[in-house]
């Protein structure tokens, strides 16, 4: 053949959308728990596929002029993806950190935008005779359009938004474990974390490429950076793709959700709010010593206790003025304290205490014991229970 088809740039462009549907399909045939996070996350890398499809069709070396010639009706199909991608990242979020998740009507809402992007499309330029079709791809006058353009702004904004959303989404699902665990740094979620961070990063470096079309709509300016920045997010994308799948099958199988919070439809019942209530559960605590089992929750506990889970819940939130991981982690504290100065357990080490009261961490043992006793458990073991606090 005497001319080329794809350069460097677009080979990354077509593996990313290969790997994108190889990998949703590996993921949809290994789901063998059925997990709707897995499912979320292989349709997004499905709607992601027709991404990097997209933007070798605009924007390729000769493989968009060998579109335009063969294949004009496929221009600004794989443009719907920008509307669903971020979506579908979210409910795969959302359905990875939540136990009791499930689709609802109202989650319709997710698809106006790309309905909005249909619509635009069917309006200004599938219903045009196919000459001027023609002519406005060749000439790239749609695509530089002043509509095109802020739809294009809409778009790429949208999936910052949908970022956004999912560090939120993550950030309470922090909060929620710690309001029903007592051990929140068993389930590590950095690598979520940093992967819904990563799409961030990409979807805003075009963010910022969108912005710099709707200025060049009034004022032109140089491109270079721009495009660099473009080049730059393609390689980027290549490398997160395989991340993606990678922690997805490694980690969603093993992922603890938690029940999404909601608010009680009924009152809490009075009795519930009696301190007398509050006493009688800090006796079974002194008692029975539940905290010590290392991975109690707040169901575990409110079944020794004969409390509903939600109840405890407030109790605990109201009388003690503490989430679930603070209320039990200061029993244990507590109990530490005591073995600590103790005759019983002068030979024992700190390490051996710890993991006796229930901490599964020698940092998140330090970092309570510090912050109640004002001083290092070994400090106050030395001082013979004398300490600031005590």
């Amino acid at each position: 053949m005497g001319f080329t088809i794809f350069n460097f740039h677009d080979v990354i462009l077509w593996m990313t959308a290969m790997q994108c549907l190889f990998f949703a399909c590996l993921l949809v045939a290994t789901n063998e728990a059925k997990l709707k996070s897995t499912y979320f996350l292989a349709a997004f890398l499905f709607a992601h596929a027709f991404i990097p499809v997209h933007e070798m069709i605009l924007w390729g070396a000769e493989f968009k002029l060998i579109v335009r010639d063969h294949m004009p009706s496929i221009y600004f199909i794989g443009g719907a993806a920008y509307y669903l991608d971020g979506p579908l990242l979210y409910l795969c979020i959302k359905a990875l950190v939540f136990r009791d998740f499930e689709l609802k009507k109202r989650d319709v809402w997710h698809l106006i935008p790309v309905l909005m992007f249909i619509v635009f499309m069917l309006l200004t330029f599938y219903r045009l005779p196919f000459e001027q079709r023609d002519y406005l791809i060749r000439s790239e006058e749609f695509v530089y359009g002043n509509g095109y353009v802020l739809l294009e702004f809409m778009a790429k904004s949208m999936r910052v938004v949908y970022c956004v959303l999912c560090l939120v989404l993550i950030s309470k699902y922090k909060k929620l474990r710690e309001s029903t665990h007592s051990d929140v740094q068993k389930m590590d979620i950095t690598w979520v974390h940093m992967l819904v961070l990563g799409v961030l990063a990409i979807v805003s470096m075009e963010m910022v490429l969108a912005i710099t079309k709707v200025i060049n709509l009034f004022e032109s300016f140089h491109w270079a950076i721009f495009e660099w920045m473009g080049l730059s997010g393609y390689y980027m994308m290549f490398i997160l793709v395989n991340l993606l799948v990678f922690t997805g099958i490694r980690y969603f199988a093993s992922f603890e959700p938690v029940h999404l919070a909601e608010a009680s439809k009924k009152p809490l019942q009075e009795h519930m709010l009696n301190p007398a209530v509050a006493a009688k559960i800090s006796d079974a605590m002194a008692k029975d010593k539940p905290f010590m089992e290392p991975d109690i929750t707040l169901d575990n506990l409110a079944a020794s206790l004969g409390y509903p889970p939600k109840d405890l819940s407030m109790v605990i939130n109201r009388h003690f003025g503490v989430n679930f991981y603070e209320f039990i982690n200061q029993y244990r504290v507590d109990e530490a304290k005591r073995m600590l100065v103790s005759e019983e357990y002068k030979n024992t080490t700190i390490t051996d205490i710890y993991l006796m009261v229930g901490f599964n961490s020698k940092s998140v043992f330090y970092t309570f014991f510090k912050k109640k006793m004002g001083v290092t458990p070994s400090q106050y073991r030395r001082s013979g229970g004398d300490s600031p606090a005590g």
